[in-house]
């Protein structure tokens, strides 16, 4: 380039060269819309902008902190501009936006929306990082549903498949894992209720699914040790000893081994091997 432009005054520009006529009439248009309550006088503003001013004045806004300010006209430039690709820019800046300001739902809602629109653009790595992102910050404690947790391990598990090279792939991983981890504690909280009132097969089923499903999580060790006492409590001492020995080969060192050996060990009992036929073989490393 020669050099660079200096900026013409766009609203200066305009009023200037539409005939008198035409700017009354716009003002009487403008002060009859500030009484209606339907009418957004914003929207009609940003309308008259070209995509470029509308963007680089949404960037200006949110160093400003004026987020809202920002959010509007982007999803102007969308609006009028649907098919440029000061769209796909607004679009993706907006999906980070409401993330950032725990708008996580409606980052969602974009995210995907981006990623219908444009799944090869350069962007749309992050637009399912974000996506995710936005499940995982949505992740309650074990005590409550762990549903939202399943949507971030598939949003993230999208990330990985999709685009494997993608920076954001290791924090993928580690989203999935903590949400791993949050579903295992959550079948933990439920089986620990059930032991606790003597419901030992309701309590197996839940211990058994993180053995066999979460043995990547912090869960596993209790699960094994709580495994333990469900069976020997219903007098099923093959399985109670088949699960502490897998306890003690993957976990030797752990406090929830010594519990468990312990506890048979009162009996006179060792943990032993009941060889793959276990419900807890699974566990047993080959």
């Amino acid at each position: 380039m020669a050099g660079t432009k200096k900026r013409t005054n766009v609203g200066a520009f305009r009023a200037a060269t539409l005939p008198v006529a035409i700017v009354l009439g716009a003002s009487v248009l403008l002060a009859g819309c500030s009484r209606d309550k339907d009418v957004d006088i914003t929207t009609l503003q940003y309308e008259a902008d070209p995509p470029q001013q509308l963007y680089d004045e949404a960037l200006a806004n949110i160093s400003a902190g004026k987020t809202g300010e920002a959010l509007r006209k982007l999803k102007s430039i969308q609006d009028q501009n649907p098919l440029s690709d000061y769209a796909r820019q607004a679009l993706i800046m907006q999906t980070y936006l409401q993330y950032r300001s725990r708008k996580y739902e409606a980052a969602v809602a974009s995210g995907r929306r981006y990623l219908q629109l444009y799944p090869n653009s350069k962007d749309a790595a992050y637009a399912q990082y974000l996506v995710g992102l936005s499940y995982s910050k949505e992740i309650v404690d074990v005590t409550q549903d762990q549903a939202v947790a399943e949507r971030t391990i598939d949003a993230m598990q999208k990330l990985i498949d999709n685009y494997p090279d993608s920076e954001y792939v290791s924090d993928a991983r580690a989203k999935i894992r903590y949400a791993r981890d949050q579903i295992a504690g959550k079948d933990m909280q439920v089986g620990r209720y059930y032991l606790e009132r003597k419901d030992y097969v309701a309590a197996i089923s839940r211990f058994n699914s993180v053995v066999n499903n979460y043995s990547d999580t912090n869960q596993i060790e209790e699960a094994l040790e709580r495994l333990v006492e469900a069976y020997y409590a219903m007098g099923v001492i093959p399985e109670a000893q088949n699960a502490a020995w897998v306890l003690g080969y993957n976990y030797p060192d752990s406090v929830w081994y010594q519990r468990a050996y312990n506890l048979l060990n009162k009996q006179g009992l060792e943990p032993k091997s009941a060889g793959r036929g276990s419900s807890v073989s699974s566990a047993t490393p080959s």
